[in-house]
């Protein structure tokens, strides 16, 4: 299952892990947001171990979307080492994803 990323934990789970975290920026009343959830929740169970994978509700945890100049959703952030190494603005097929993820790993 995707990992929640808050304010609170996003430092230690994201910014400090040494692997690549896929963070996926969301609001429950965004549409595409929800039919892409369904791919993030896919992306979590293949790369389990290998790829940290989670979601971040932008209403809940503003201070992580504004630091991250979060302006459209849903935004994927690739971050590996503390830095965003790639990035992808609105819903995508799995497939899209998956190239991202593979090309940083």
């Amino acid at each position: 299952m995707a990992l929640e990323f808050t304010d609170a934990n996003f430092q230690t789970n994201v910014l400090d892990s040494d692997k690549l975290t896929v963070v996926d920026f969301w609001a429950e009343w965004c549409g595409p947001c929800r039919a892409i959830g369904p791919v993030i929740e896919e992306l979590s169970k293949e790369y389990s171990g290998k790829v940290n994978v989670g979601k971040v509700n932008v209403d809940h945890n503003p201070n992580i979307s504004v630091n991250y100049g979060i302006t459209s959703i849903p935004a994927i952030l690739f971050i590996k080492g503390g830095k965003v190494v790639d990035k992808q603005i609105g819903a995508v097929p799995k497939s899209m994803l998956e190239k991202k993820i593979q090309a940083h790993i």
